[in-house]
């Protein structure tokens, strides 16, 4: 995998989480009853947010022609792409 790509699935993911973080924001006046646990869900989607903005300033410092195993090793590489997958697949804003 090229760090391009590596790039295109983290700016996917910060996508996700933004429109994520939006939806529970916009939830928060739905209910008193139920506002603090979105407001709770946005606080937790925010600290995601700014770990992958602060890994995708990371990336793209590096060349993005260059293969990620050479600068990553494969249990790096394989948690990380785990855990995006999770963040992408998570539909935090389909309550």
């Amino acid at each position: 995998m090229k760090v391009g790509e590596l790039l295109g699935l983290v700016d996917e993911t910060i996508a996700s989480l933004k429109i994520a973080i939006i939806a529970n924001q916009n939830r928060v006046f739905e209910s008193p009853h139920t506002s603090y646990e979105f407001a709770q869900r946005v606080l937790e989607l925010q600290e995601d947010l700014d770990d992958l903005i602060k890994a995708r300033e990371m990336l793209a410092k590096l060349d993005h022609e260059d293969d990620v195993e050479e600068h990553f090793s494969k249990e790096e590489l394989d948690e990380f792409l785990r855990l995006l997958e999770l963040l992408r697949k998570a539909d935090a804003h389909a309550y």
